[in-house]
């Protein structure tokens, strides 16, 4: 249907400046684009009615999808950031196209069901186990865009530059299939990625570690050539900040911004362990920092200076990394939750401002500049939320926002719809029975049956 109207009980249309929901609002659809929104009206006849509180999609700036399969297999014993990083590696072995596309399926459909409608996909599992080239040297990452396609949501293919296994270092027998040899070869493979209208492409540095200045400047002249968007990691564990130092004589975000990276366009992902400098130069570029926070806790990262970041001028968005739970208000409220266990204070951050956090900021990081909203011209992407289950049921309407934000989770979505196409009703995926394909796509990366 290339028209339809929506009409929502209760929206929150984009505007961070106010925690005020309105009431009976019509949202009138052409094609994939909103063009009209019409609060305190009447449902006309044929509107999809949508109960509870519908916001706009969230976006998921920070994704690897295939860590999804570490979901529950990481927890016996004790460890560190480094001892679980060599079990993802294990599964980053493991897969081939087909099984990275049904992974990557199933794990964008249940980022679906959690009211996501964009999914920024941090990507470097390139080439064969062994380093050689597919046959098309970008089979992996279109096996991500189809995945993403059929799951339902949009996406932005973060194709990441990653040439060494640490400083000064060469690939280990697993990095070998992250590797293109140089940073020439990289921007060639990722210059012939195939995409359509709903998929656009970005480049990453996968880290100062993986990323030697001269590559990095490469990258990020790549980037800017194209107005696309940049994203690295930047200073998740302490040990990398003293690697940066000894080998460089300053921080990553120091050595990023000397080599062309930090500006708009540029994400810094995790930025927890920062100098005042470092805070000082992402918020003077205007950079977005993505926050982690239910990865970051699980790796026992730490709690970046979320605040200060903002204060100082960076906007900040959030992802789901490596998909400990998927779920943007899990996310969004724990960016509040962690400053208040850091601070002892609360209420640095309003329900508006987290929302824009989940939505536009992470929309605008992945180059989709005009969502984020529920406004004419932006794309027709709706969430919305339940207000009558145990989590969020009883809440006053004035309170619809606080609520939803701080006491709902991704089990409350109850419908999505992405593009003007409803793709989640009543809490179901339309296309994809996706517990089953879950299943399914575990059992096969892990040889179960």
């Amino acid at each position: 249907m290339s028209s339809r109207t929506f009409h929502c009980q209760l929206a929150w249309l984009g505007d961070d400046t106010t925690d005020d929901v309105a009431h009976d609002v019509n949202v009138h659809v052409e094609h994939d684009r909103i063009v009209a929104v019409q609060p305190g009206s009447v449902a006309p006849p044929g509107a999809v009615r949508l109960a509870g509180l519908t916001v706009p999609g969230f976006a998921n700036a920070h994704s690897h999808a295939f860590h999804r399969a570490l979901r529950g297999r990481t927890h016996d014993g004790s460890g560190s950031f480094w001892t679980w990083r060599d079990e993802m590696y294990a599964v980053a072995a493991k897969l081939d196209p087909d099984s990275y596309f049904r992974l990557a399926r199933a794990t964008f459909a249940e980022m679906v069901l959690a009211g996501i409608s964009c999914v920024g996909e941090f990507h470097y599992l390139h080439h064969h186990p062994d380093g050689r080239p597919y046959a098309d040297p970008n089979e992996m990452g279109h096996v991500v865009i189809r995945a993403a396609a059929e799951a339902g949501l949009r996406i932005t293919l973060l194709d990441a530059c990653y040439l060494h296994g640490g400083f000064g270092q060469p690939p280990d027998d697993v990095q070998r299939r992250f590797s293109d040899g140089d940073a020439a070869a990289w921007a060639e493979r990722a210059s012939a990625i195939a995409v359509g209208a709903r998929a656009r492409v970005g480049a990453a540095i996968h880290s100062v570690r993986a990323v030697d200045p001269a590559s990095m400047s490469t990258v990020a002249t790549w980037a800017t050539a194209r107005g696309a968007p940049l994203h690295a990691h930047v200073s998740e564990q302490r040990a990398e900040n003293a690697q940066c130092l000894a080998a460089h004589g300053v921080t990553p975000t120091q050595l990023l911004a000397r080599n062309g990276a930090l500006g708009e366009r540029f994400t810094a992902v995790h930025a927890i362990h920062l100098t005042d400098r470092d805070i000082q130069l992402l918020g003077t570029h205007r950079c977005t920092c993505c926050c982690c926070p239910t990865t970051e806790r699980d790796l026992a990262d730490g709690i970046g200076p979320w605040a200060a970041l903002h204060a100082a001028g960076a906007r900040l968005s959030v992802g789901s990394d490596s998909q400990a739970v998927i779920d943007p208000l899990e996310e969004a409220r724990a960016v509040e939750l962690h400053e208040r266990l850091r601070t002892n204070e609360r209420c640095h951050h309003r329900p508006a401002e987290l929302l824009r956090m989940a939505g536009r900021d992470g929309h605008d990081s992945l180059g989709w500049h005009d969502a984020g909203v529920i406004a004419p011209g932006a794309p027709a992407d709706l969430t919305t939320i339940t207000l009558d289950s145990v989590r969020t049921a009883g809440a006053d309407e004035s309170a619809a926002l606080s609520t939803a934000v701080f006491a709902a989770t991704s089990a409350d979505v109850h419908h999505v719809v992405i593009g003007g196409r409803v793709v989640v009703a009543e809490g179901r995926h339309v296309d994809i029975d996706v517990p089953a394909e879950l299943r399914a796509a575990l059992a096969a990366v892990f040889g179960e049956t």
